[in-house]
């Protein structure tokens, strides 16, 4: 072999290996391939009109805001940020739209961060959960950033697996964050939703009809950006909040136990939210008093909470099983 052919060699089985894996690193698919993976074990994801969604009410003291207002507080906040004054919490006309057909669970969450006409087509950001009920796979997607302040017309958004838009139309890669971005941003889609695909609060309630549940099927999430977590529930001996659903031991145990049962104020919340009943969620249907509510949950909210501080010496009253994991290709 002439020196400049091993020169070459070299050159080529370095670029290979700058290129490969490292043993053991997770390898992150991009927007059509993860798309592609999610439509052959769930399902597909149509493309749909954010406009064709339902509106998600904001009110401050049970009463919509002024026309042409964006109020920075309300009764029921969005909590997609729960800790944080995230921009948007309480902006009027987001929608909720539930694409499911069967088994094929398919949730999209159309976001407004800054105030538009209920009808204009631009939205900030768009989320999709979707879920199969049999065999409990579970896939996430969110968009990118708006190109620019005008957001994205999202009257045709695009499924994640289709190669090639209509024209005039934004592709799946220019609208879909990939899955690693997506595992990136903290806390992750996967540590809130830590019990299920589908997540109830105050403000999705208002609209819990369009939004598909399934409380205790199987669980797991496709694709290696999350192959990292291992969910867990929570329960201890005679406890009331596990009788409706699970109880996760992530962001559960950070955020939503204590806003859920009046332990935590969330920053979009008005006076009215931290009052109750609006200040405790559960259960759905709540016509208890105050007082009654207190005799009937506290110390099972107090137990969840000690098992929540204690995950790595467990007492003996707390129980933490792995998730049902998801079964088979459909």
């Amino acid at each position: 072999m002439t020196r400049i052919a091993s020169l070459v060699a070299l050159y080529l089985v370095a670029a290979f290996t700058a290129l490969a894996p490292r043993p053991g690193a997770a390898r992150d698919p991009g927007v059509l391939e993860y798309g592609a993976q999610c439509a052959k074990e769930i399902g597909a994801i149509p493309a749909f009109n954010c406009n064709d969604g339902t509106d998600i009410p904001i009110t401050v003291d049970g009463k919509p805001p002024a026309p042409g207002t964006a109020p920075k507080q309300c009764d029921r906040p969005s909590l997609l940020s729960p800790l944080s004054p995230t921009e948007g919490q309480c902006t009027p006309y987001s929608k909720i739209l539930n694409l499911t057909r069967g088994n094929i669970q398919i949730s999209a969450y159309c976001r407004r961060n800054v105030l538009r006409d209920r009808t204009d087509p631009h939205y900030d950001e768009v989320i999709v959960v979707l879920h199969h009920a049999d065999n409990g796979k579970t896939c996430w997607f969110d968009s990118q950033p708006p190109p620019d302040s005008g957001g994205w017309n999202a009257t045709r958004v695009p499924p994640p697996n289709e190669a090639t838009p209509p024209r005039g139309r934004p592709s799946a890669v220019e609208f879909w964050a990939t899955p690693a971005k997506i595992a990136a941003n903290k806390p992750t889609c996967i540590e809130c939703h830590d019990a299920g695909p589908f997540i109830f609060s105050p403000y999705i309630g208002q609209v819990w009809d369009k939004v598909p549940t399934d409380p205790w099927g199987k669980y797991s999430n496709l694709g290696a950006a999350f192959a990292s977590y291992h969910l867990k529930t929570m329960s201890t001996p005679g406890n009331t909040c596990i009788g409706c659903h699970r109880i996760g031991s992530e962001q559960s145990c950070t955020v939503f136990l204590r806003l859920s049962a009046g332990r935590k104020a969330a920053p979009g919340n008005d006076a009215l939210a931290n009052r109750y009943p609006l200040s405790h969620w559960m259960p759905t249907d709540n016509t208890m008093s105050e007082a009654q509510w207190n005799a009937a949950n506290v110390k099972s909210v107090d137990d969840l909470l000690a098992c929540c501080n204690d995950k790595n010496h467990p007492n003996p009253n707390c129980t933490f099983t792995p998730m049902p994991p998801g079964g088979t290709v459909r």
